[in-house]
């Protein structure tokens, strides 16, 4: 199948009695679930698939998971009837604010505004989801949608990136970014979201090898590194103990406690334990 293909499928309801998915929607099984393959009287009313002999149903419409009818599509061909502009605005963390996101995206003619405040690695991001299925829900009634949004790093990094982008372009839902290296609108469908998806990743990588750098340089210099301050001398002789007894980082860590500090009572976390147990090793081969 091509990457479209699934949508030619979704364009009919399935003839099939015990299914009856409506156009939109992927098939589903008897238990109520979304099929892993469309049933093959739907697949081949296609005619470039009258002849294969399986049509998966693609990653986007998440197989395995529990069925609910989606928005039917707008009818094909069809000119867009009408032009809305949703946005969306995220900050990491609570502290920062929203106020210079929602401005730009004020000042580009959005009316509607879906915004919140929550980490990029959370795993789920309810007011993004809600925008995204309001956008998919209006554009399946003939009126043409573009996500408006800052700019890319609002969306997320890496692998999410990249499923959002296929659930964009499943709905045929535009993408504006307002500032940044990828200024300017953008069609799901085209080699962007790819390269969205690269550079997300390759920065995360980038970020996390500065980190290392900085902190290999400040160790050079004397200086403690994030939780080696919670560490003492019977920390350490248990810690010596345990690699005698050939355990892993995970399991020493579970067997020591903090004993001052606002982390008191808690267990070290595995780097602490690898950083304390490596600083030792290099005075002791030094002298």
């Amino acid at each position: 199948m091509n990457d479209d293909d699934f949508k030619r499928v979704e364009s009919r309801d399935c003839p099939m009695s015990t299914c009856a998915a409506p156009a939109g929607s992927p098939c589903r099984t008897g238990k109520g679930k979304v099929a892993i393959q469309y049933h093959t009287a739907r697949f081949r009313l296609v005619p470039q698939l009258a002849k294969v002999l399986s049509a998966p149903t693609p990653a986007v419409r998440k197989p395995g998971s529990v069925w609910t009818e989606r928005p039917r599509p707008a009818s094909a061909g069809s000119t867009p009837v009408g032009h809305v502009r949703l946005g969306y605005a995220r900050a990491s963390t609570a502290r920062q604010s929203l106020d210079a996101q929602l401005d730009s995206l004020a000042e580009a003619g959005v009316t509607r505004v879906f915004s919140e405040k929550i980490s990029t690695r959370a795993v789920r991001r309810p007011e993004l989801e809600a925008a995204v299925k309001l956008a998919g829900e209006i554009r399946s009634s003939g009126v043409a949608v573009v996500l408006v949004v800052h700019e890319h790093k609002r969306l997320g990094r890496g692998i999410e990136l990249a499923m959002l982008a296929e659930e964009l372009k499943a709905s045929d839902v535009g993408l504006e970014f307002l500032t940044g290296e990828l200024k300017g609108s953008h069609d799901p469908s085209d080699i962007v979201f790819t390269v969205l998806a690269a550079m997300s990743g390759m920065e995360r990588e980038y970020l996390r090898d500065r980190t290392l750098e900085g902190h290999e340089s400040a160790r050079r210099r004397g200086k403690t590194i994030g939780g080696a301050g919670v560490t003492d001398e019977d920390m350490l002789s248990m810690a010596l103990h345990l690699r005698n007894h050939e355990m892993s980082l995970r399991d020493i860590a579970k067997r020591l406690v903090i004993t001052t500090g606002t982390k008191k009572g808690r267990h070290p976390s595995p780097a602490t334990v690898m950083r304390m147990l490596r600083e030792h090793d290099e005075k002791a081969a030094s002298a």
